[in-house]
């Protein structure tokens, strides 16, 4: 039912007709056609760690190590520019037309990027704004599609949907390792690498086709006055899943919402719906993204260091490792999402948090006093970010479900920046640290504080966090719009 008063207010069960659906091949075409943005960070972050080191040979690009490793740091900052400007564009013109844009930018930038033939300044600068372009598609993509997802899985799938996609990171991961492997071992390397940047828009190129079948968001159509789109859309959903020979149950009427759609909304709204009306929230959010991030990009962007300095381990052999290291992580979010929707959100967040905390913390003393080799270090891992995965995941389920629709994207965007920028503190630390591998207890000491940081997390979870399991979105945080009275809407 969508009714509009004279007052324009609406009173519309959009969002119940969402929630109550089950699910259907519809639902696994939305998260084909949309999970493929985390593989695709996955791949390009991995494949640019990997060719590093060949850009500096003669043969290839010849860059210096500094310039080599500054790509890997242009792609990074390009996706917090794109995260906070494409963020702003989702909320305004629709998720659809932002996925859309979004994953053609980075088809452009990282294709682009295979296209450096030159050694000189002007080369460099091309390579690193291409790489820039990229990293901003990507950066995109994150607040877009969280924001679809949510708005279009039923809730009671959410939770384990949100996790397991944000968790298909590290199948992008496994697949850089896997191709860089041959791109640079079997493959002449000067050919080898640019190949590499070419992966990913050959996959962007496939999905591009799938995602031009897929509806706009119908809650953010209502909550733009877009009212007969926003009731085209759910037909069109609702019609895919009668499709798949699915019956339908009735909608409840005490489930309408009423809005009165408003003017665009843009960051001044968000700093006051995270200063003002959701303090606690904001404290929540930027916890669990800030600390995840530093635990992370603490590990991940230094495991070699470990594995070459502390355990003798070849260069060419460490990125090996890291397969095993992305199967725990990527297991992780399979495996314990339909927790998060089932035990709760609270008790999964915090103790994931906790637990990976602790068992950090537990390795690390092990590793102290040399009770692992590369092989068991490597195990060790696994089985920390096993649980620090899904925490991780859960993070961006949190900030992305806990604010007004009519911000969400922005949210998303914001939090993001944050904890990209707390994350690259943690390689600088643990670099340090690290040192040229003689001194494990300051490792160890790194180790510590990074479960402490966790387990922060963990405990600001236990006493802020939300029960948002199964619960629609618009029960989980009212619409800025929304109106108290629904007289207001049936008789204007």
């Amino acid at each position: 039912m969508e009714v509009t008063g004279v007052s324009g207010a609406v009173r519309s069960t959009i969002p119940a007709r969402l929630d109550r659906l089950r699910w259907s091949p519809f639902h696994s075409r939305l998260i084909i056609a949309l999970g493929v943005a985390w593989i695709l960070d996955g791949l390009e972050i991995t494949i640019a760690s990997s060719i590093a080191g060949v850009l500096t040979e003669p043969d290839t690009l010849g860059l210096s190590s500094a310039e080599a490793g500054a790509v890997a740091s242009v792609y990074l900052a390009g996706q917090v520019v794109g995260a906070l400007f494409f963020g702003r564009l989702s909320d305004r013109w629709g998720r659809r037309k932002l996925f859309m844009i979004t994953l053609g930018v980075y088809l452009v930038g990282s294709g682009m990027s295979a296209l450096t033939f030159g050694t000189g300044v002007g080369w460099v600068i091309f390579l690193y704004a291409t790489r820039f372009v990229a990293g901003m598609g990507i950066g995109g993509e994150y607040a877009a599609i969280n924001s679809a997802i949510d708005e279009m899985i039923p809730a009671k799938y959410r939770g384990r949907v949100d996790i397991a996609i944000n968790g298909t990171y590290w199948a992008g991961a496994v697949i850089g390792t896997v191709a860089s492997l041959f791109l640079l071992n079997v493959l002449n390397p000067s050919i080898g690498w640019r190949l590499g940047f070419l992966l990913g828009p050959l996959l962007a190129v496939v999905i591009i086709v799938v995602r031009r079948n897929l509806p706009e968001s119908p809650r953010w159509q209502l909550m733009h006055g877009q009212v007969d789109a926003a009731k085209d859309s759910i037909d069109f959903i609702e019609s895919e899943v009668r499709s798949s020979g699915q019956k339908l149950d009735p909608v409840d009427e005490s489930k309408a919402i009423t809005i009165k759609p408003g003017n665009d909304t843009g960051y001044w709204t968000l700093l006051k719906v995270l200063f003002v009306t959701y303090p606690r929230r904001a404290v929540l959010g930027a916890s669990l993204m800030i600390t995840q991030s530093f635990l992370y990009n603490a590990i991940f962007f230094t495991y070699t260091l470990v594995l070459v300095k502390f355990y003798d381990v070849s260069a060419t052999l460490a990125p090996v490792f890291l397969i095993a290291f992305a199967v725990g992580n990527l297991a992780g979010p399979l495996l314990l999402g339909k927790f998060f929707d089932t035990i709760g959100r609270k008790k999964m967040i915090s103790g994931t948090y906790i637990g990976s905390g602790v068992l950090l913390a537990i390795s690390g003393y092990l590793f102290n006093i040399g009770a692992f080799n590369a092989l068991t270090q490597t195990i060790a891992w696994c089985i920390i970010f096993f649980f620090a995965s899904a925490g991780a995941s859960a993070a961006y389920l949190t900030v992305s479900e806990i604010f007004p629709v009519e911000v969400r994207a922005k949210a998303i965007a914001v939090f993001f920046a944050i904890a990209q920028g707390a994350g690259a503190l943690g390689p600088l630390f643990f670099g340090g640290l690290i040192g040229d591998g003689s001194d494990p207890f300051r490792l160890f000491v790194g180790y510590l504080v990074a479960a402490g940081i966790m387990v922060i997390g963990g405990l600001v979870e236990v006493f802020l966090g939300i029960n948002a399991e199964g619960r629609s979105l618009e029960d989980i945080t009212e619409p800025l719009n929304a109106v108290d009275d629904p007289v207001a809407a049936r008789h204007g």
